[in-house]
C-alpha cells in the first residue's frame, strides 16, 4: 500500500489522512462542491471532486468513489465512519477494482449489518441477547410480541444503526404510529424499511467493547467505553473505563466480544455494543464494523492508534498483540455539534468567525474546523470532539471542565455549554447514570425536552 483514497469528509477524513501520513502513505481526498475549501482537501496530497453537496450525489456514490480511487492510482480505500463505511456493496466494488478496503470483508459487513443475522451469529458464539423478534417484524407481529414480552419495546432498523429508524414505545396505543415513523425513517436512511423489535431494558447502561481482528482468528480487545449519555439514541458523551463496569464484568464482556470476533474471523477495527442492566447482566445490541466516532477514548486509554492499526491489518501486518490490552487512566470525549440545545438541538450551519481549541496536558481535539470555515447544511453537525485523559476519573472531570471552558467557537451556536452543564450534574459526576439520563435531567439542564 502506497496511496489511500479517503472516502469521507470533515473530521473523519482529517483523522484518517493524519494516520496515513504517519504511516508514510499518500492520500487522495474526495469532496463535494460544498467541501471544496474544507481542511481535509487541503491536508491530502491530492483531491478529487465527486459531485454536488447532497450525499446521495457525492459521498454515497459508489461508482464515483471507485473511479476516484482507480484513476488516481490508489491501492486502498479507507471509508472512515458514516456514509459507506458499513456498506458491503462498496467493499465489494473496491475489491472488484483491486482496491484494498480498509475494513472487514463484505461478507462480515453483510452479516453484522443485518441485525437479525447478527443476533443469530453472536448467539451461536454464546453471547446473551435481549428478548425480541426472530427477524424483521410486521406491525401485527410487533403487537403480538408486545403482548408476550411486555412494554416498553424498542423498534430498530434492521439495516442500520446510529439511532436512525429507532423508536422507544412505552404505551401499546403508541405502537402503530411509532412503527410507521420508524419504518419511514429506516427507508430514508438505509433504503430498507424493515424493523425488528426487542424488549427495552429499563435503567440500563450502554457499554461497548473495542476490538481489533486480523482476519485470521487473531483478536485484540481494548476495554470498554460507556456511551450512556445519549439524546434520542445519538451518543453525546463517552468515557472509559465505564464507572459501572467492575474488573470481573469487564473480563466477561471482553471474553464474549473476543468469542464473537473469532467466530467470524473478524478483520479490522470494530465495536461490539451491549446493554448492561442494574444487576450487571449484559446483552448484545449490535456490532459496528467500522471505527467509531468515540475511538479516541480507547486510543488515550491504551496508547494504540486504531486508525493506524486498521491500515496495518489491511496491509497484511500482524496485530500489535492479541488477547486483552491493559487500560491506563481515564478518558472522556465530548462531541461538540453546531446545534442549538435551547431550540431542540436544531442544526445551525453558518460561518465560523473565531475558533480556539483548548491545549495543555491530557487534552486532544479532533476537528476539521478553522476560522472562516462555512459549516454546510448538508451533513452531520459535528464540528469537534474534545477528549481528555487523566490518571483517574476525578482528575479527568476536572481536566474536562478546564478544556471545555477554553473551547471557543463563534459564529454559530454549539453544544459546548450543554456539555459543561452535563459535566456539572451530580448524576454524571457520581458516575451513577443510565441511558435515561438526559430525559431525567432535562429541566436541570435548561432543556424544554430531551
Amino acid at each position: 500500500m502506497k496511496r489511500v483514497l479517503v472516502a469521507n469528509r470533515g473530521e473523519v477524513a482529517v483523522r484518517v489522512i493524519r494516520a496515513c501520513r504517519e504511516a508514510g502513505l499518500e492520500t487522495v481526498a474526495v469532496y463535494s462542491t460544498a467541501d471544496r475549501d474544507s481542511l481535509h482537501v487541503r491536508l491530502a496530497d491530492r483531491a478529487v471532486h465527486i459531485g454536488p453537496p447532497p450525499p446521495a450525489q457525492s459521498y454515497l456514490r459508489i461508482d464515483s468513489l471507485v473511479a476516484a480511487g482507480t484513476t488516481t492510482g490508489c491501492d486502498a480505500v479507507h471509508p472512515g465512519w458514516g456514509f459507506l463505511a458499513e456498506n458491503a456493496g462498496f467493499a465489494r466494488a473496491c475489491e472488484d477494482n483491486d482496491l484494498v478496503f480498509v475494513g472487514p470483508t463484505p461478507e462480515t459487513i453483510d452479516t453484522m449489518g443485518d441485525k437479525v443475522r447478527a443476533k443469530e451469529t453472536v448467539a451461536a458464539a454464546g453471547l446473551p441477547l435481549v428478548p425480541g423478534s426472530d427477524g424483521p417484524a410486521t406491525l401485527e407481529s410487533a403487537r403480538t410480541l408486545g403482548g408476550e414480552i411486555g412494554f416498553p419495546l424498542l423498534l430498530k432498523a434492521a439495516a442500520g444503526g446510529g439511532g436512525r429508524g429507532m423508536r422507544l414505545v412505552t404505551d401499546p396505543d403508541d405502537l402503530d404510529g411509532a412503527f410507521r415513523t420508524a419504518a419511514a425513517e429506516a427507508q430514508s436512511a438505509f433504503s430498507d424499511p424493515s424493523l425488528y423489535v426487542e424488549k427495552a431494558v429499563v435503567g440500563a447502561r450502554h457499554v461497548e467493547i473495542q476490538v481489533l481482528g486480523d482476519g485470521r482468528g487473531g483478536v485484540l480487545t481494548l476495554g470498554e467505553r460507556d456511551c450512556s449519555i445519549q439524546r434520542r439514541h445519538q451518543k453525546l458523551i463517552e468515557e472509559g473505563p465505564s464507572p459501572a463496569v467492575t474488573p470481573e464484568l469487564r473480563t466477561r464482556m471482553e471474553d464474549a466480544a473476543r468469542h464473537a470476533c473469532e467466530a467470524i474471523d473478524y478483520r479490522s477495527a470494530g465495536t461490539i455494543e451491549f446493554l448492561v442492566d442494574a444487576q450487571k447482566r449484559f446483552y448484545f445490541i449490535e456490532m459496528n464494523t467500522r471505527l467509531q466516532v468515540e475511538h479516541p477514548v480507547t486510543e488515550l486509554l491504551t496508547g494504540i492508534d486504531l486508525a493506524r492499526a486498521q491500515l496495518d491489518v489491511a496491509a497484511g501486518r500482524d496485530l500489535p498483540a492479541t488477547g486483552r490490552v491493559d487500560l491506563n487512566g481515564h478518558a472522556i470525549e465530548f462531541r461538540i455539534n453546531a446545534e442549538d440545545p435551547l431550540r431542540d438541538f436544531m442544526p445551525a450551519p453558518g460561518t465560523v468567525t473565531y475558533f480556539a481549541a483548548p491545549l495543555g496536558p491530557g487534552v486532544r481535539v479532533d476537528t476539521h474546523v478553522v476560522e472562516g470555515y462555512r459549516i454546510p447544511p448538508f451533513y452531520d453537525s459535528l464540528v469537534a470532539k474534545v477528549i481528555v485523559w487523566a490518571e483517574d476519573r476525578d482528575a479527568a472531570l476536572a481536566r474536562a471542565r478546564r478544556a471545555l471552558l477554553e473551547f471557543e467557537l463563534e459564529g454559530v451556536p454549539t453544544t459546548r455549554d450543554f456539555a459543561l452543564a452535563v459535566l456539572g450534574t451530580d448524576a454524571f459526576r457520581s458516575g451513577d447514570y443510565t441511558t435515561g439520563f438526559l430525559a431525567e435531567a432535562a429541566d436541570g439542564l435548561g432543556l424544554a425536552a430531551a
